[in-house]
């Protein structure tokens, strides 16, 4: 039985070529594409889950909100996983369910040598010794215990190791280091480990990283002061430990441990480790993170693409239905039951979902190279694909033959034999009506990606060309990382540099928009007379800062050569801090007085709010003070076309006054524009993949007009007879398909309006969603639908009706 069953599914593939390639092809590319997009959503909820302890680590989280806004200090947005270094031990000493603390200090820009040659090591960092203990990242050479320990040890990344020592073996060799910011002084680091390169799933990601030890050593104030923001604190839980009782006890614990440095309402919190990529909120992330509603989004993808590929079965399914009723009539007759034919129409579904499966495999193995450059990940077939996955893979395959075929064998089967034989069958009109609503179904979903992809361009674009409010155009920024020695000839840099006719400015600081920034508490006098503390960021500037970015003044002065004391008693905030502290009128705050860092003096001006940081958040309170000599960039506004021939002069500058440093630049709109790099990968997958929903979307209704203009030959022949044009025959065989697109535009717009605002939330700064972007998607989708029936619509009007005429 089963034998003739398969023999009569391979017959009907091979006697109808054309609907029988579109329903592999079709349901193939919408398999394929639901794979990947389970391999990328896959990817990402796997971060963190190598680590065989993950499920009892977690971090510390620090709010230093100010009294006044305690109302709001309970959402995760206004908590910092950046903090003090004290609060780890406190918190190991006083808990014991708190096993192992590691804590680590930011980023390191360290000069490495072995010898002449000097490189810059990015992504460097300050680790506890405890971090193998907790943590699952293999050590290749050296002992995990003992690693980290000793000030001045160095563990470095497989790749660094042969980098500097090739295929020889690194454990116990010397590289010769630079001071780091403060953090270290120059030195020999002695390699104690080298670490295989972190897996791509890992939120944390480091070079190398050196002993905390080595930071203590030149600072060890530092790790007993609970004001001083520099740290990133994790710890191991006991497996008893319970996350919403340990929370309950740390209020206590902040009163009893943090010293008054921290303000009266410094507050901590914890995150476990399994939320920290796609769940966490808070701000000063150490790594990776992303967007829960992205994976969601995603998701939605993968699913509207193979539902759209099922319909696109189902609705030719159903429509060659009555091609074979009398084959149905003839088999009822000679006594074939209802469940044997539902048996043989599931079967030969089966067959078609198998070897769309089998082309699925195929597109999928085609196309992972372009998706690892759309989505910047190494993702691996074996990854997803094996022993344990396989089951489940073959288990949907199933599922989707069962979904596709399920509906066609019920309609098939169901069929009168008296009727069919006859030659009368009122199911038809059922059928008809369901292909209907499922092609407005499937179109609902393409309008709605359309409409959202329109959406999320609108809002890509949007961030790019917002006015910033400051100028970041062909503006070339060098990160010395605070190398005292490049400060100490930064008047002669700058007074060299600005002889070349192509360099309009240069400044120094501390922070550039986008870059990184401290954030501590400022006092400043109220309109009431009173000297209230706030926290907010602070960008140290040096005297030419203000200009050279083109900030807008609205109040007050700029920094001047003509004040000598600006540079110790002078401060410029921003509008968003004057209003911080209390005063609507940017003017009024000018005059009053401050205290910050042991400077002290008053307010001389109010910059104009402008978004140093990314326009997913509003503009935060931020203050400007003078500090000439605690910079870490150097920003030049260069006035060329010829940039070549400008980088070379200001390489050589560089290279005659700062020989010691690698000349390393990079460019301001690039370095900013990278905070959106997630956005921007969500705008190619979620366009790529609506573009492909389409596409299948469009096969279908390729089937579809095909099967109509078959069904229609003997009443297009007639009609050309008596007398039809090309142009009637066309809109006679588009105009059913058109106003099934119509209606769908109702359906999706409300549908595409809510779900692309929930999308737009994640922005502080939105574009609106206007109707006509419902509209031109509406208008899309029926240009796509004409053009796609259109062929096999002019070619049935084509036909020559002598041919269309005669009878079976």
């Amino acid at each position: 039985m089963w034998k003739n069953y398969l023999k009569i599914a391979y017959r009907n593939l091979l006697k109808k070529k054309v609907y029988s390639f579109i329903n592999m092809v079709g349901l193939g590319i919408g398999m394929a594409c639901c794979v990947l997009i389970f391999m990328f959503v896959q990817d990402e909820l796997s971060y963190d889950q190598f680590n065989e302890k993950g499920d009892r680590i977690y971090r510390v989280v620090h709010n230093y909100s100010a009294e006044d806004e305690q109302s709001e200090s309970n959402s995760r947005e206004n908590y910092w996983v950046w903090g003090n270094a004290p609060v780890g031990p406190a918190l190991e000493l006083d808990f014991p369910e708190v096993e192992k603390v590691v804590r680590f200090s930011g980023r390191a820009d360290i000069l490495f040598s072995t010898g002449d040659e000097i490189q810059q090591e990015d992504g460097i960092v300050f680790m506890d010794s405890t971090f193998f203990e907790v943590f699952s990242y293999e050590l290749l050479e050296g002992d995990p215990k003992n690693a980290l320990v000793a000030p001045f040890s160095v563990v470095l990344s497989e790749t660094t190791a042969k980098k500097y020592f090739g295929d020889e073996e690194a454990l116990g060799k010397t590289l010769k280091g630079s001071d780091v910011a403060g953090r270290a002084n120059a030195g020999d680091y002695t390699v104690t480990g080298v670490m295989k390169d972190m897996p791509s799933n890992s939120h944390l990601k480091f070079n190398s990283l050196l002993s905390l030890s080595t930071f203590y050593q030149s600072r060890p104030s530092v790790f007993d002061n609970w004001g001083y923001v520099d740290t990133y604190t994790y710890f191991l839980a006991n497996d008893q430990f319970d996350q919403q009782a340990f929370e309950a006890k740390l209020p206590e614990f902040i009163s009893r441990r943090a010293s008054e440095e921290n303000g009266p309402n410094y507050t901590i919190g914890i995150e476990p480790l399994k939320d920290v990529y796609l769940r966490s909120e808070v701000q000063r992330q150490p790594g990776d993170t992303a967007s829960l509603s992205n994976i969601y989004v995603f998701s939605v993808i993968g699913f509207f693409i193979l539902a759209i590929a099922i319909i696109n079965f189902m609705n030719l399914s159903t429509a060659r239905s009555m091609e074979r009723a009398k084959e149905v009539g003839i088999r009822k007759s000679i006594g074939a039951d209802k469940n044997s034919l539902i048996f043989q129409f599931l079967g030969e579904s089966l067959v078609i979902v198998i070897l769309s499966g089998l082309l699925a495999v195929l597109f999928v193995s085609l196309a992972l190279p372009w998706m690892n450059d759309l989505t910047g990940k190494d993702l691996l077939v074996n990854r997803v694909l094996n022993w344990q996955t396989i089951p489940f893979f073959f288990g949907i395959v199933i599922l989707v033959g069962l979904l596709a075929g399920s509906y066609p064998a019920l309609v098939l089967s169901s069929f009168r034999p008296v009727s069919i034989l006859k030659g009368i069958n009122k199911s038809d009109a059922k059928g008809a009506n369901l292909r209907k609503g499922l092609v407005i179904f499937q179109f609902s979903l393409s309008i709605a990606l359309i409409a959202g992809t329109i959406i999320v361009y609108n809002q890509m674009s949007h961030l790019l060309d917002k006015d910033m409010g400051f100028d970041k155009e062909q503006m070339l920024v060098i990160d010395y990382n605070y190398d005292e020695q490049v400060n100490n000839v930064s008047s002669s840099l700058e007074n060299e540099l600005e002889k070349n006719q192509n360099i309009a400015s240069v400044a120094f600081s501390r922070s550039v928009p986008g870059s990184h920034f401290p954030n501590a508490g400022t006092i400043i006098e109220n309109p009431e007379g009173e000297m209230i503390q706030q926290g907010q960021a602070i960008f140290q500037v040096g005297l030419d800062f203000i200009d050279h970015f083109n900030l807008e003044l609205v109040a007050g002065r700029s920094y001047s050569r003509d004040y000598p004391s600006d540079s110790t008693s002078a401060l410029v905030v921003n509008e968003a801090a004057a209003r911080q502290y209390g005063y609507a009128n940017p003017a009024d705050i000018i005059g009053k007085k401050f205290d910050q860092w042991g400077r002290a003096g008053e307010v001389i001006g109010v910059v104009k709010d402008f978004n140093y940081i990314s326009l997913h958040n509003t503009v935060e309170p931020l203050t400007l003070p003078f500090e000439a000599y605690a910079s870490r960039y150097m920003s030049l506004k260069l006035s060329t076309e010829d940039l070549p021939a400008t980088l070379a002069e200001i390489e050589s500058v560089w290279n005659q006054l700062a020989p010691h440093r690698p000349f390393i630049y990079s460019f301001l709109d690039e370095d900013f524009n990278r905070q959106y790099e997630s956005d921007f990968r969500f705008r190619q997958i979620f366009t790529s993949f609506s573009i492909l929903a389409i596409l299948i979307a469009c096969l279908g209704l390729l089937g579809l007009a095909t099967y109509t203009a078959e069904q229609r030959t003997k009443e297009i022949g007639i009609r050309k007879v008596l007398g039809a044009d090309i142009g009637s025959i066309v809109g006679l065989l588009s105009k059913d398909f058109v106003k099934l697109v119509l209606v769908a535009i109702i359906v999706a717009t409300p549908v595409a309006w809510f779900g692309m605002n929930k999308w737009l939330e994640g922005f502080a700064y939105q574009v609106p969603v206007h109707w006509w972007v419902f509209l031109v998607s509406g208008i899309l989708a029926v240009i796509v639908a004409l053009v796609t029936i259109s062929f096999q619509a002019i070619k049935a009007a084509l036909m020559n009706p002598v041919k269309s005429l005669k009878s079976e």
